[in-house]
C-alpha cells in the first residue's frame, strides 16, 4: 500500500512541477546561449547568468531526487529517465527537459500506431534541432580562442555541425581541442542514430500503410463473395412510378425467364 501511495505522490509532484521544469529550461536556455554568444557583456550580466544556471541545475537535482526517493523501483525509474539523470550531470542536457515534456501535449498522446509515429516523427525532428544547436554552442565556446582554431564563429560552428550530423563531413571546419572533438563524437553517434531512427520509422509507416491496403482489399473480396455484385438500374425516365414499373418488370423477367408471352389472336 506504501508503494501505491508513494507513486500516486509522485504522479502528483511530476504533473505540478512539469511546467515549471519547462520554463527553467527554456531559462537555462538563453542563459546559456546569451552567456556564449555575448562575449563583451558586462560582469553583473555574468554573474546574473551563471546564478540562472546554478538555480536550475539545482532545481532539477531536487526535483530527480524527489521523484527518485518516491519511486518504489529505484534502478527502475533510473533506467527509465535518462534525460532527468543526464540533466542533473551534464549542463547541456538540461535544455532536452523540453523535449520530454512533449509527450504531454495533448497532439502527441495516444497510443495508436499513428499517434506513435507522429510523437516520434516530431520529438527526433525537435531532437535534431536542439542537439545541433547546443552542440554547436558547446564547441564554439571552447574553439574559438584556441591556437590553429578554424571554427571561430557561430555560423561556422553550426555548419560544422550539420554536416558532421549528416555524415557529410567536408573537412572544412574541425575542432582542434580536446574538448572540441569528445562533443563531435557524440555529434556523430546522435547522427548514425537519429538516421538509423528516421529510416525505420518510414520503413514502418510504409509497411503499415501497405499491410492496411491489403487488409482493405481482401475485405472488399470476401464482402464480394458474399454478397455477390447488384448491378444498378439506370433508367431514362425521371418519374418515380415509372422507375418502380420498370423495376417490377425487369424482376419478374428475371424470375420467368423473359417477358410475359401474350395469347395470339
Amino acid at each position: 500500500m506504501a508503494g501505491h501511495g508513494n507513486v500516486r505522490a509522485r504522479e502528483r509532484w511530476e504533473d505540478g512541477t512539469a511546467w515549471p521544469l519547462i520554463a527553467a529550461s527554456v531559462l537555462f536556455l538563453i542563459a546559456y546561449s546569451w552567456g556564449i554568444l555575448e562575449q563583451h557583456k558586462p560582469h553583473w550580466l555574468t554573474v546574473t547568468f551563471a546564478v540562472v544556471l546554478v538555480l536550475v541545475w539545482v532545481l532539477f537535482v531536487v526535483d530527480f531526487v524527489v521523484r527518485l526517493v518516491l519511486s518504489p523501483r529505484k534502478w527502475e525509474f533510473v533506467r527509465r529517465n535518462p534525460i532527468d539523470l543526464a540533466s542533473v550531470l551534464l549542463p547541456l542536457a538540461r535544455p532536452f527537459r523540453l523535449l520530454k515534456e512533449l509527450s504531454k501535449v495533448p497532439l502527441l498522446r495516444g497510443n495508436t500506431g499513428k499517434h506513435l509515429r507522429r510523437r516520434v516523427v516530431i520529438i527526433a525532428s525537435s531532437f535534431v534541432v536542439m542537439f545541433i544547436y547546443v552542440i554547436s554552442l558547446a564547441v564554439y565556446s571552447v574553439e574559438r580562442d584556441a591556437p590553429g582554431a578554424t571554427i571561430t564563429s557561430f555560423g561556422d560552428s553550426v555548419w560544422w555541425a550539420i554536416v558532421t550530423m549528416a555524415t557529410v563531413g567536408y573537412g572544412d571546419y574541425v575542432p582542434v581541442t580536446v574538448t572540441g572533438r569528445i562533443l563531435a563524437v557524440l555529434l556523430m553517434i546522435g547522427g548514425i542514430g537519429i538516421v538509423g531512427t528516421a529510416s525505420a520509422t518510414i520503413v514502418t509507416a510504409l509497411n503499415d500503410r501497405t499491410a492496411h491496403l491489403r487488409q482493405n482489399h481482401q475485405d472488399d473480396q470476401a464482402h464480394g463473395r458474399q454478397f455477390g455484385h447488384t448491378p444498378e438500374l439506370h433508367f431514362s425516365d425521371d418519374s418515380e412510378t415509372s422507375t418502380t414499373t420498370r423495376t417490377a418488370g425487369t424482376t419478374r423477367d428475371d424470375l420467368t425467364g423473359g417477358p410475359p408471352q401474350q395469347p395470339p389472336a
